[in-house]
């Protein structure tokens, strides 16, 4: 499966580094640094994709060969209509933690895969229901797994994931960053 093509993986991510590796693919990585900025009207959604999207701009086309392919991927968690991106400081990130306790969120990720001449952008959503987290857990987890680049403060494949999580519907793998089965499915379009 795409043998003749170059992939590029559009991320600073390890952990969708690790995926796509672990999905048996052969790739170079693109660093992009773009401002992650949306229009404030867009639907959690909307803006999971349309930040995978933008991902993309930074990307210089021209440069690449025509079947070359781009994978780019941002993920969102929301919790009750509310966006959380990743932490700057351990006191967002126990804010996150606190808020996210004995609910239900959802972890929703873009994913945009593309070439000079086509361009498919899906998202695929995962429902994560944490039991409720003392803040002995939250401190603990904080100072020992530091989770300041991961969307919502957390890592499911993590400590926190193992001892907090009490369901989950949807992409495992998604939640930790990329949908792979999804991304499996747009590939075979290419």
């Amino acid at each position: 499966m795409l043998k003749k093509q170059k992939i590029f993986l559009v991320s600073k991510s390890p952990r969708r580094k690790q995926l796509l590796e672990e999905m048996g693919f052969s790739f170079e990585i693109l660093h992009t640094d773009v401002e992650e900025v949306y229009p404030e009207h867009f639907t959690p959604t909307q803006i999971a994709e349309y930040l995978s999207q933008l991902k993309l701009t930074s990307v210089d086309f021209s440069k690449y060969a025509e079947n070359d392919i781009f994978i780019s991927c941002d993920t969102i968690v929301v919790l009750d209509d509310m966006i959380f991106g990743k932490p700057e400081t351990e006191a967002e990130a126990t804010t996150m933690l606190q808020q996210l306790s004995g609910k239900t969120h959802q972890v929703i990720s873009g994913l945009t895969v593309a070439t000079k001449g086509k361009t498919i952008t899906k998202h695929n959503v995962t429902d994560v229901t944490f039991k409720s987290l003392s803040e002995e857990e939250i401190q603990y987890y904080i100072k020992h797994y530091k989770p300041y680049d991961k969307a919502g403060g957390y890592g499911i494949q993590e400590w926190i994931g193992l001892i907090g999580v009490t369901s989950i519907h949807g992409c495992f793998y998604n939640v930790m960053g990329l949908p792979t089965q999804v991304l499996g499915e747009m590939l075979a379009n290419f």
